[in-house]
């Protein structure tokens, strides 16, 4: 099974496509979707909308799984996200039912083994789990391929994890 996560975000969007056989598995692609500052909101909108697009027809994933989001503090970078999260689950809703979102608390309980683990916790895991020489770069895509990895080991309680 192929599998795309997707760490939302609207200046950098981390994703990661997995694939896995049994236990086993495979980075197939790891990387990010930037916007820069200089681009108006709606602009930075339409080129996610495309860039998702092309790595879904591209990699062709069977399922995908996002990170949720989580906001402590600043509520107009948290709205800006929102619509960049928006627009990503738009564009793989029309490729795919196959839908699933994960807490940051549960990524990091199935990657580390402690809900509150720190960014380096989950990138040194990752690498481990996936038998790399050097951390996934940049964050947001090693966060995105936990989140891929997250559902691939869900198993039988994956249903609970479809997006509503």
């Amino acid at each position: 099974m192929r599998i795309l996560g997707i760490d939302p975000g609207l200046a950098t969007l981390g994703y990661g496509v997995i694939d896995t056989a049994g236990s086993r598995v495979t980075l197939i692609k790891a990387g990010a979707v930037i916007t820069t500052p200089d681009m108006i909101t709606p602009d930075r909108l339409i080129s996610i909308r495309q860039q998702i697009q092309q790595i879904l027809n591209f990699y062709r994933p069977d399922q995908i799984a996002f990170e949720e989001l989580f906001f402590a503090k600043n509520i107009t970078t948290g709205m800006n996200v929102s619509a960049a999260r928006g627009v990503t689950v738009c564009t793989c809703a029309e490729y795919t039912k196959e839908l699933y979102e994960y807490t940051p608390m549960q990524i990091k309980q199935a990657i580390v083994g402690y809900g509150k683990a720190d960014k380096h916790q989950i990138q040194q895991m990752v690498k481990m789990t996936l038998g790399m020489q050097d951390i996934i770069r940049p964050d947001d895509a090693a966060d995105a391929v936990a989140c891929a990895i997250t559902h691939a080991n869900s198993g039988l309680l994956r249903e609970q994890f479809r997006m509503k």
